[in-house]
C-alpha cells in the first residue's frame, strides 16, 4: 500500500486548517497586513514567523538525512540564480497578493468558504499558468 498520497493529504488538510485558523484565508485580513496604515494589523507577522520557525525546524532536520523518508532524493532546486524571470515571477505575485488579499495555498483553501471570490481567483490563476505555458510553447523559451 502507498501511504504517501494519504501523507500528502494529511499535510495538505493541515495546511489548509492552518490557513484558515489564523485568517490568511481572509483576504480583508491579508489587506491590512499588507496595507501599513493607521489600520496595520500586523497579527499575520505571527503567523509567518511560527510557519518560518517549523520550516527551519523541519529543514534542519532534513539535511541530516541522507534521502527522505518517503522518497528515493530530495527535490531542490537546480538553479539558484536570481535572475530577470525570478525577480519578474516575484513583482507579479506580490502584485497579485497586494490586490486581491489570496495566494494560490489561501486561495485553495478559501474554496471551502462559500465565498464566490475564491473560485473566481483560482479560476485566473489556472488560466493565467495555462497561458503561461502556451506562451513558452509560442516563443519556444523554456522556464
Amino acid at each position: 500500500m502507498n501511504v504517501r498520497p494519504m501523507i500528502a493529504l494529511f499535510a495538505g488538510l493541515v495546511f489548509g486548517v492552518g490557513l484558515g485558523v489564523s485568517q490568511m484565508i481572509n483576504p480583508e485580513k491579508v489587506l491590512s497586513f499588507l496595507h501599513i496604515s493607521s489600520q496595520w494589523d500586523p497579527s499575520l507577522a505571527l503567523v509567518m514567523g511560527a510557519a518560518l520557525a517549523v520550516s527551519l525546524a523541519g529543514y534542519r532536520l532534513s539535511i541530516r538525512r541522507s534521502k527522505p523518508v518517503l522518497d528515493e532524493r530530495f527535490h531542490l532546486p537546480e538553479s539558484t540564480t536570481v535572475d530577470r524571470r525570478l525577480i519578474g515571477g516575484a513583482a507579479i505575485f506580490g502584485a497579485g497578493w497586494g490586490l486581491a488579499g489570496y495566494c494560490p495555498g489561501p486561495a485553495i483553501a478559501a474554496l471551502s468558504s462559500g465565498s464566490w471570490e475564491p473560485p473566481l481567483f483560482v479560476l485566473a490563476m489556472l488560466v493565467g499558468s495555462a497561458l503561461y505555458d502556451r506562451l513558452h510553447l509560442v516563443i519556444g523559451e523554456h522556464p
